[in-house]
């Protein structure tokens, strides 16, 4: 009998078991790439924000094509909107909720690129402006249309169920770690009680 009480092994202590659950929760591969690929998609979004602005400034400035102008004047105002949805700002996700969704996402993008590839100057001089739009729009467009076919595939889900479980391990390790200090308290009070 006094041999298995030796060899049993002890349970975990409870400052063992959170640093066990904090070194499990290192960051999700998964989320890394999500978050790495909006990074991308909102710069080329601030790409064709740029590309944009400068077209529109060219069209007023020439005075020639006004409409030309308003219409990428729209496209900059959108682009914007794509940007701050790759942020996944709670404001916006809140009142649009069809931005939470990587179908609608992806819509949205492909509309900007769409709006930056349409009406090119090719009479211009302006041969680089009319490169960099395709080169913005095209950049635009992979993006987006990324966006639809894992949203077909319901990866935006998948995501999204990823960073609440993720949240809520960050949360209960954290109450993990105030129970413990409020047990060690309880014991140091117990001791100083005691004595």
């Amino acid at each position: 009998m006094e041999r298995n009480e030796e060899t049993a092994p002890l349970p975990p202590s409870p400052r063992e078991s959170s640093s066990s659950l904090r070194a499990r929760s290192g960051p999700d591969l998964f989320l890394v790439i999500c978050r790495c690929f909006s990074v991308v998609t909102a710069l080329t979004a601030i790409l064709c924000i740029a590309v944009n602005l400068l077209s529109a400034i060219q069209s007023f400035k020439n005075g020639s094509d006004v409409f030309d102008g308003i219409f990428r004047c729209y496209a900059v105002i959108i682009a914007v909107i794509v940007v701050v949805a790759e942020t996944e700002w709670g404001f916006i996700i809140k009142y649009w909720k069809v931005l939470d969704y990587w179908v609608g996402r992806g819509m949205l993008q492909i509309f900007v690129a769409v709006m930056t590839r349409a009406f090119p100057d090719y009479s211009s001089k302006q041969k680089q402006l009319v490169i960099l739009e395709n080169v913005a729009s095209y950049l635009l467009l992979g993006c987006g249309v990324v966006y639809v076919v894992l949203g077909i595939l319901c990866i935006g889900c998948l995501k999204r169920a990823q960073q609440k479980k993720k949240t809520t391990r960050v949360q209960a390790i954290k109450d993990l770690e105030e129970l413990e200090q409020r047990r060690e308290e309880l014991e140091r009070s117990l001791v100083a009680d005691r004595s």
